[in-house]
């Protein structure tokens, strides 16, 4: 299922993606990686915006600064799995409702998506422009202390996407249940190739 969402993202929205849906979305995109998600949670700063209802982008931007205005030249993901031990923690202080970034994520940030209704979703590796020209313009930023990667870049997007939804409001993701496949299949083909090789000694 290919759906739009539109930003503040409601529950009932969420409830009717699945693991493997393409989602592409409108409005409000915030970014927050490792230093952000430490400073809020180890650090005990308080956030100087408001996340709820809204996503967050695992990401680190290039940015361009013209006068007092900045543009987004380029915005990858990087690897969500980095933020999985604090992600849980995040997910239920913030109220976000969905994370994007690169690759999955683990059983406790699963857990945190059906508890608090939200989702994990991929945007495809190397395709940062892209990713930027989706960008209409840059709302505003916070905590630029941290250096460019790590501040809170709060976007305006338009058809941001494709996103890949990897974890579910039910907690379903498709990484681990594309590595228990594997494994299965794995073990199989090694109790084959046992049986085979025990025949001709």
């Amino acid at each position: 299922m290919n759906l739009v969402v539109n930003t503040p993202i409601k529950d009932n929205v969420l409830e009717e993606v699945k693991v493997g849906d393409i989602v592409y979305l409108n409005g409000v995109l915030v970014t927050a990686r490792d230093a952000a998600h430490e400073r809020l949670l180890k650090h005990g700063f308080k956030l100087p915006i408001t996340l709820k209802f809204l996503p967050i982008f695992h990401a680190g931007p290039i940015v361009k600064k013209t006068n007092d205005s900045w543009s987004i030249v380029s915005i990858g993901p990087t690897t969500s799995m980095r933020m999985e031990s604090l992600e849980y923690d995040f997910i239920e202080r913030t109220g976000i409702k969905m994370i994007i970034g690169k690759g999955g994520m683990g059983s406790r940030t699963a857990e945190a998506c059906k508890k608090f209704k939200a989702v994990h979703a991929i945007f495809p590796g190397g395709c940062a422009v892209v990713a930027a020209e989706r960008v209409k313009r840059v709302l505003g930023v916070e905590w630029l202390d941290l250096g460019v990667p790590e501040a809170l870049w709060i976007l305006e997007v338009e058809n941001f996407g494709p996103l890949i939804v990897s974890i579910d409001t039910n907690g379903n993701n498709m990484f681990d249940e594309r590595i228990k496949s594997i494994n299965s299949k794995k073990f199989d083909m090694l109790k084959n190739l046992d049986r085979e090789l025990s025949s001709k000694l």
